[in-house]
C-alpha cells in the first residue's frame, strides 16, 4: 500500500475514506459536474407570519456562531442551524494576536478567555524559497487558537443572549417572499426576516447562485499533525524547496501545535481535468516531508490528517440575487485566492458585518441591492488574483522549473528591504496601495529582467485586468484618506456601507487592528 493509505488508515476515524470522498468531489469539479441544487425559491404572495418570527436565521454553525453571538448580543432574535453537533475540531486555527483581539473588542470574550483560547504561541516564523535566504518575521500568524474552547465559549455567549441553537438540523430549503423567508431545516420550519448562509464553499445556496460555474482557481491542501520532530519552536509561513512538479509549484506551512507539529503542503492551480488528485498530492507530501523537516517518516507519530480543496471565484464576494439572503464567510468567498481557510477573513470582517447587519435590520434594508453593500467590491483583494496566477501555471504551459521560486525570492526580499509596514500586511492577506507601489517600483528598478519574464507567464489580459484593480485600489486609498480627515456622523445605511467599503477595500482596516495590538 502507499504511504498515504497506510498512514491515514491507521489514524482514528480512518481519514482515508474522507480523502476518497474529497477526491470524488474534486474530480467532479474538474470534469464540470458541479451540482446545481434548487433549494431557494421565491413567491409573490406574502408569507403567513407567526406571532414572533426570527430576525435572523444563520445556516452553518462553525463560523456562524461568531456572527450569531454578536447579533444576539445586540438584541436580535437569532436561530443558528447546524447539521451536526456544534463543536470545534482538534486542529488549531492560526491567526495573529492583533486580529484575535476582535473578540474582546466586540465583547464576546474577556481578556482571560482570550488567553485561554490561545493553545500555542511561537516566534519567529520563516519565509523561504529555494535559491534564496531565510527571511524571519515575528508576531504574524503565530498564535494557535483552540477551536473547541473558542466555539464552546461563543456558544455560551450566544445562548445567554437569547440565541437558539438547533443542532443536527441541516438546512433543506428556503422560500423568499416580500415579507420574510420561510426556512425548512430537517423537520423544522422557521420564518425569518433575514437568512444568512455561513455553510462554506459547498453550500447548496452558493451552488445554486453560482449555477455550476467552474472555479477560476483552486488551492489544494494536504497535511498532518504529528509528534517526533526535533525542532518545534519556530514555524514556516510559506516555504518552497522543490522545482515545479506535476505542473504545480509546491508550498509548505509548518506550525508548532499543542500536541505536535502541523505541516501543510499546498499548491495553486485551476480546475482542468488533468490536474493532480488530493491523493497524488498526499503521496508527494509523504515523499518530501522528511527532506522538508529533516526527520524520517519512521520517527513521526501521526495524530491526524488534514486535506481539502478550496475553490476561488473572481465573482467574489458573492452577492445573492434573492432578497433577504446574505452569504458570509467562505460562502461569500470574501478572502483572497491565496487563502485556504476562512477563519482569519471572518475575524477581519466580523465587526463590519455585525454593524452592517444590525443597520440593515433596524432600517429594513433587506432587499438584494441593499444587502450587496455588505459584501462590496474590494480592490485590495482583487489585485491578489495576479499574484495567485504568478504562483501557478497552466497544464500545458512551459516554464523554467525554478522561475516561480526565483520570482518569490526576489519579491519577498524586496518587501523585507522596505520594512514591516510593507511586508506584514501582505503576510496577513491584506494588500495596501503604497506598500504595493513601493514593492513594484523597487522590483522594476532592480530586477527588470525578472519582471519581463512574468508577463509571458501570466499573460497580457491578466495584467490589464490587474491594472484596473490596481487603479481602483489607488482611488479607494485616496478617498479613504481624504474622508478620514473629515469624519461623518451620518446614520444613512448606504453612506456607512460605502465608507466601510473604502476602509476595507483599501486595506486600511489592517492599520486599525495593528494599532490595538
Amino acid at each position: 500500500m502507499s504511504h498515504t493509505q497506510t498512514i491515514l488508515q491507521s489514524l482514528p476515524g480512518n481519514p482515508y475514506l474522507g480523502l476518497q470522498r474529497a477526491d470524488t468531489l474534486w474530480h467532479n469539479y474538474r470534469h464540470g459536474k458541479i451540482p446545481v441544487p434548487d433549494v431557494v425559491s421565491t413567491q409573490s404572495e406574502p408569507l403567513e407570519l407567526p406571532a414572533d418570527p426570527y430576525d435572523v436565521v444563520i445556516c452553518g454553525g462553525t463560523l456562524g456562531i461568531m456572527l450569531g453571538a454578536t447579533l444576539a448580543s445586540r438584541g436580535w432574535r437569532v436561530a443558528l442551524l447546524e447539521r451536526n453537533i456544534l463543536k470545534g475540531r482538534e486542529q488549531e486555527w492560526n491567526i495573529s494576536r492583533s486580529e484575535l483581539r476582535t473578540f474582546v473588542d466586540l465583547g464576546l470574550l474577556s481578556e482571560v478567555q482570550l488567553e485561554t483560547a490561545i493553545a500555542t504561541e511561537y516566534n519567529p516564523a520563516r519565509i523561504y524559497f529555494e535559491g534564496g535566504e531565510d527571511l524571519w518575521v515575528r508576531d504574524v500568524l503565530n498564535v494557535g487558537v483552540d477551536p473547541v474552547y473558542l466555539l464552546e465559549t461563543l456558544k455560551q455567549v450566544f445562548l445567554a443572549a437569547g440565541g437558539e441553537l438547533m443542532e443536527k438540523t441541516p438546512f433543506s430549503s428556503a422560500r423568499v417572499a416580500a415579507n420574510g423567508v420561510q426556512v425548512t431545516a430537517g423537520e423544522k420550519t422557521l420564518t425569518t426576516r433575514l437568512l444568512i448562509d455561513t455553510m462554506g464553499h459547498f453550500s447548496p445556496i452558493v451552488q445554486q447562485a453560482r449555477q455550476g460555474h467552474p472555479p477560476d482557481a483552486v488551492c489544494l491542501v494536504v497535511g498532518t499533525c504529528a509528534t517526533g520532530y526535533q525542532n518545534n519552536q519556530t514555524g514556516d509561513l510559506i516555504a518552497s524547496f522543490t522545482p515545479i512538479k506535476h505542473q504545480c509549484q509546491y508550498f509548505w506551512e509548518a506550525f508548532p501545535a499543542r500536541d505536535g507539529r502541523t505541516t501543510y503542503l499546498f499548491t495553486y492551480l485551476d480546475a482542468h481535468p488533468d490536474r493532480i488528485t488530493l491523493r497524488d498530492l498526499f503521496e508527494d507530501y509523504f515523499q518530501l516531508l522528511p527532506d522538508y523537516q529533516g526527520v524520517p517518516l519512521e520517527q513521526l507519530q501521526f495524530k491526524r490528517a488534514l486535506f481539502g480543496f478550496f475553490p476561488a471565484y473572481r465573482n467574489s464576494p458573492l452577492r445573492f440575487p434573492w432578497n433577504r439572503l446574505l452569504a458570509v464567510g467562505d460562502a461569500s468567498g470574501h478572502q483572497s485566492p491565496l487563502s485556504f481557510g476562512g477563519f482569519g477573513a471572518m475575524i477581519r470582517h466580523l465587526g463590519r458585518l455585525s454593524e452592517g447587519i444590525d443597520d440593515a435590520l433596524r432600517q429594513d434594508q433587506l432587499n438584494a441591492s441593499a444587502l450587496s453593500w455588505l459584501q462590496p467590491y474590494q480592490p485590495n483583494i482583487a489585485v491578489t488574483w495576479l499574484f495567485q496566477k504568478a504562483m501557478s501555471l497552466e497544464v500545458d504551459q512551459s516554464l523554467d522549473q525554478d522561475q516561480i521560486n526565483t520570482l518569490l525570492t526576489t519579491i519577498f526580499q524586496d518587501m523585507a528591504a522596505l520594512g514591516d509596514p510593507v511586508l506584514r500586511p501582505f503576510l496577513q492577506d491584506v494588500v495596501q496601495f503604497l506598500p504595493l507601489a513601493k514593492t513594484l517600483l523597487r522590483t522594476s528598478i532592480y530586477h527588470p529582467l525578472l519582471v519581463a519574464k512574468i508577463l509571458p507567464q501570466v499573460g497580457i489580459p491578466a495584467v490589464l485586468d490587474w491594472t484596473g484593480h490596481y487603479l481602483s485600489l489607488a482611488v479607494y486609498s485616496a478617498l479613504n484618506q481624504l474622508l478620514a480627515a473629515t469624519p461623518s456622523q451620518s446614520t444613512s445605511y448606504y453612506w456607512r456601507r460605502w465608507r466601510e467599503s473604502l476602509i476595507y477595500g483599501s486595506g486600511s482596516d489592517h492599520n486599525t487592528h495593528s494599532a490595538k495590538s
